[in-house]
């Protein structure tokens, strides 16, 4: 079974996108750090899971996430035709924490990956959403526009929460609202080169407390979570620019190219110039 990080596909974009068309089966997979947005348009056929077979129609829509093994399989002539938006799971859990909503969550806990169906009109806003991000993708997604493609999509499928602000709504088991800034503001170049030191400044909390509450919310300490971000910012830079290994390192706040390179490794299995080399081929038909 092959097993897929986000980077060996996204060409160091925000995103990948493909309108896709399965006859057959496809190759069996797992995801090891993003999701993949499915949404059906055309054909039928299903995902076979780990915990069985999950029957997809047009008009379906599947969050896979991280961890789920799966292989789809399009039915007779016509297959099955749908859209394809892979995100990574860093990005879209901060997403998620910034604007509060609860559905994430739910959708992490269930036994297999949610299948959703939006009505018509939902469905058509969904459609015309990866519709226009798979228009921008030969020439390059942006951030903004995938937060615009997350933000039709859970316009449609998060209802609002009815309760109002304030101590009705605490119930909420997220992170806090200033971690969810901080982690959002971290992936800027300057604030990666600045390190924790610079989260702790955009937390406005203590080192304790903002390595409890990370520990706590993203099960990483302060330090795996910026040089997580950093490596990520290093794996776009190598894919899409011919600056130096060590210009990337320094960019990305690695003062030490040694230290830069076995971390890299321990990450993506590879060194970053071997990394490069693969990624510049599939530039290549």
């Amino acid at each position: 079974m092959t097993r897929f990080r986000f980077q060996e596909h996204a060409l160091g974009r925000p995103c990948h996108v493909a309108r896709v068309t399965i006859r057959g089966v496809s190759e069996e997979h797992l995801h090891l750090d993003y999701y993949e947005v499915m949404a059906v348009f055309a054909g039928s056929g299903a995902q076979r899971l780990a915990s069985g077979r999950q029957p997809l129609t047009a008009g379906d829509v599947v969050l896979v996430r991280p961890g789920d093994q799966h292989a789809v399989v399009g039915e007779g002539r016509a297959g099955l035709e749908f859209f394809n938006v892979a995100f990574s799971a860093r990005t879209w859990r901060t997403f998620a924490d910034l604007t509060q909503l609860a559905e994430p969550d739910r959708w992490d806990a269930a036994p297999r990956p949610p299948l959703l169906r939006p009505d018509p009109a939902g469905l058509d806003a969904v459609l015309a959403a990866c519709e226009s991000l798979a228009r921008r993708f030969p020439t390059g997604t942006t951030m903004l526009d995938l937060v615009e493609f997350w933000t039709a999509l859970t316009a449609t499928l998060c209802p609002v929460d009815p309760l109002p602000p304030g101590p009705a709504a605490t119930g909420r088991t997220g992170p806090p609202d200033w971690l969810a800034a901080a982690c959002a503001a971290m992936p800027r170049e300057e604030n990666l080169r600045a390190g924790v030191p610079r989260m702790v400044e955009l937390a406005h909390v203590s080192p304790a407390h903002l390595a409890r509450s990370l520990r706590r919310h993203y099960g990483v300490s302060p330090t795996e979570y910026v040089i997580g971000l950093r490596l990520q910012h290093a794996a776009a830079l190598l894919s899409t620019t011919d600056e130096t290994v060590t210009r990337i390192g320094l960019r990305c706040g690695f003062v030490s190219q040694s230290y830069f390179i076995r971390c890299f490794g321990r990450e993506y299995g590879t060194s970053p110039e071997r990394f490069r080399r693969a990624m510049q081929r599939k530039y290549v038909p």
